[in-house]
């Protein structure tokens, strides 16, 4: 990871604070509208600057509008993002590490493997995506690339999963479930309730991505001296 230039870390807090007033914006789901920003945010300032930058503004939103359960967000967020930029770098062997981890600690876990499979099937085809979106896929970065808008989906789709999958591995793994159920039965009802939810924000920021998402990345690309990503 190279140092970033005054500029960058300029467009990192401009980036945090985008990210901060999203979240402060009322949601009818069970995240938040930085979610949306997620694979924009990590595709322009990389992998590593993007997760510094949704980290901020993750850790601010949450003092500004506290949450009970404000832990899950401050690390799932900043990984969705990271993700995201390390797909648009075509750096599928630590995506699926990531994805390998999370997965296993999830299904060796006696909630993994009580719990429905169908809730996951998005994140299980997250993984499977990975690596051809990457490997046979072109450059997201390149003057003229046909592919954008399909290629700009595919990021989303696979950085939210990831999101997803960090509050899972938080709740069930890291055990973080006890902090707020009494019962497996409890978590099972929230757990699948919110697996619904989370299959409509899928595909709610896949169309975010594909009618924001494209043509800001292509206006970016206009600007002259402007090069992304940042890191």
């Amino acid at each position: 990871m190279r140092a970033l230039p005054t500029k960058s870390v300029a467009l990192i807090g401009v980036f945090a604070a985008l990210h901060t007033v999203l979240f402060l914006m009322p949601t009818p789901f069970w995240r938040n509208w930085a979610i949306y920003f997620e694979p924009i945010e990590g595709i322009i300032l990389g992998p590593w600057a993007g997760f510094a930058s949704a980290l901020i503004g993750s850790v601010v939103a949450r003092m500004i509008k506290p949450i009970s359960e404000w832990m899950f967000g401050v690390i799932a967020e900043p990984v969705g993002v990271m993700v995201s930029g390390l797909l648009a770098r075509r750096r599928w062997k630590l995506v699926v590490g990531i994805y390998a981890i999370m997965l296993t600690a999830y299904f060796l876990h006696p909630f993994g493997r009580k719990l429905p499979l169908w809730t996951i099937f998005d994140i299980l085809l997250a993984l499977i995506m990975v690596y051809p979106i990457t490997r046979f896929g072109g450059d997201i970065f390149e003057e003229k690339a046909g592919y954008l808008p399909l290629y700009l989906c595919s990021i989303s789709f696979i950085g939210t999963a990831a999101d997803s999958l960090t509050r899972i591995f938080l709740l069930i793994p890291v055990g973080w479930y006890a902090l707020f159920f009494s019962s497996f039965e409890t978590v099972y009802v929230i757990f699948v309730g919110g697996a619904v939810t989370s299959y409509v924000e899928d595909i709610m920021i896949v169309i975010f991505s594909l009618l924001v998402g494209t043509p800001l990345l292509l206006a970016l690309r206009r600007i002259p001296g402007f090069r992304y990503p940042l890191s």
